[in-house]
C-alpha cells in the first residue's frame, strides 16, 4: 500500500508541483490549502506524514505541528518555511516537526527528506519490542523505551530528533563522530552543507541538560573533528 502524505501549503503552484512529483514518486498524495481544512483532514482520514507549511492564512504551521504532537498517535511532519532564519527553524523543531526545509528548496532534497522520514519511522518499527536498558548518567537518566529523559530527577522535553541524537551519543560513549556522520546515522541523509543543523541541535541538547552548557560534561566537542559522549562523567 502506497504511504500516505498530506501536504498543507497555500501556495496552490507549489502545492500542486509537490503533489505531482510525490504521486511520480509512488505515495499517494492530498492537499490543503489551509491550516483549518487541513485538521478537517486529519479526522476524516489517516496519513504516514504531512508536509506542513509554516505560515498559513489561518492556522499557521506551528499551532498545527502542536495540535498533533498533543495526539497519542506519532506523525513524521516535515515543515516548509519561506523564514531563515536560526530562529524560526528552531521554534519549529521545538514544538515538534521532525525535520525541515527553507523555501526555495529542490524536489529531489524535498524527496530525499521524506525518504529519510519515513526510513527512520521503518527503523524504529523494526526495533526489538524488548525492554530497553535505562541509561543513567550524573544526574541525567535516558529511558529509551518510554522516550523519556530526566535531569536531576525532572523530566526535560526533547524534540524527537533530540531525543534520538542524544540516545545515541549515549550509547556509544567515547566514539567522536564529525557533523556529517551524524547527519547521516541520525537525521537518515547526508547533505554537505547541512552540518549546522547537528550544531544547532546540539547547542539546544546542552541547554537542555548540562548543568552548564559553556561548559558541558556530556556531549563534548573534539575540536577540528566533531563530538562525542563523555566516557568519564565528573561529579
Amino acid at each position: 500500500m502506497a504511504r500516505r502524505i498530506l501536504v498543507v501549503e497555500d501556495n496552490l503552484d507549489l502545492a500542486d508541483l509537490l503533489v505531482m512529483h510525490l504521486h511520480e514518486a509512488g505515495y499517494a498524495v492530498r492537499k490543503a490549502s489551509d491550516g483549518r481544512t487541513a485538521l478537517q483532514r486529519f479526522q476524516h482520514a489517516s496519513f504516514d506524514l504531512v508536509i506542513l507549511d509554516l505560515m498559513l492564512p489561518d492556522l499557521d504551521g506551528l499551532d498545527i505541528c502542536r495540535r498533533l504532537r498533543a495526539r497519542p498517535d506519532y506523525l513524521p511532519i516535515l515543515m516548509l518555511t519561506a523564514r531563515s532564519t536560526e530562529f524560526d527553524r528552531v521554534l519549529g523543531l521545538e514544538v515538534g516537526a521532525d525535520d525541515y526545509l527553507t523555501k526555495p528548496f529542490s524536489i529531489r532534497e524535498l524527496l530525499a527528506r521524506v525518504k529519510a522520514l519515513f526510513r527512520r519511522v521503518e527503523a524504529l518499527a523494526e526495533s526489538p519490542a524488548r525492554p530497553q536498558q535505562v541509561m543513567q548518567f550524573d544526574g541525567l537518566t535516558i529511558d529509551p523505551a518510554r522516550r523519556c529523559v530526566l535531569v536531576n530527577g525532572q523530566e526535560v522535553h526533547l524534540t524527537s530528533r533530540e531525543f534520538d541524537l542524544l540516545a545515541h551519543f549515549a550509547t556509544h560513549p567515547g566514539l567522536v563522530y564529525s557533523r556529517a556522520q551524524l547527519l547521516d546515522l541520525v537525521w537518515g541523509y547526508g547533505h554537505e552543507g547541512y552540518e549546522h543543523t547537528v550544531n544547532s541541535h546540539i547547542n539546544r541538547l546542552r541547554a537542555k541538560i548540562e548543568r552548564t552548557p559553556a561548559a558541558p560534561r556530556f556531549i563534548l566537542t573534539v575540536w577540528g573533528v566533531g563530538y562525542k559522549f563523555a566516557e568519564h562523567v565528573d561529579v
